[in-house]
């Protein structure tokens, strides 16, 4: 558990600007073929870092790292747990979308499902123990 930071008045505020998600892969390359071909995340570099390989993507304007992991890393747990729980990504056509995954072999792992008024979500299995969340917003 993290420690908690006491909050405290500054006199002016830091700011943060997103840089990227970091995920983890004993393959990169088949992660990036998933990737790129379910969501159309264009790559946009390979290179080492230190003895691993690590593929940067561009996902919807987002920088994911995909890096290599030694054999024998051990995998996410099932869900829920603390942590990074799923990437969002949005759609307007939310049956449309998981169409288009399921043609492409995306697995559908739960929905489409209304948890709200006017707000539509379906879960998607990717590599490594990553979820994809599709949320389609009306109104």
């Amino acid at each position: 558990m993290a420690p908690s930071v006491p909050m405290r008045e500054t006199a002016r505020m830091q700011t943060y600007r997103f840089d990227h998600i970091h995920l983890r892969s004993p393959d990169p390359e088949a992660a990036a073929r998933v990737w790129t071909a379910a969501f159309g995340a264009e790559v946009k570099a390979r290179m080492q870092a230190g003895p691993w390989l690590r593929i940067v993507l561009d996902l919807a304007g987002v920088t994911l790292f995909l890096e290599q992991v030694p054999a024998g890393t051990h995998a996410p747990p099932a869900p829920p747990f603390l942590g990074l729980e799923h990437i969002g990504l949005g759609t307007a056509d939310l049956d449309g979308a998981i169409a288009d995954l399921a043609a492409k072999g995306v697995p559908l792992l739960s929905g489409p499902a209304e948890p709200r008024p006017g707000v539509r979500i379906a879960f998607f299995g990717m590599p490594d123990g990553v979820r994809v969340e599709l949320i389609e917003r009306r109104g």
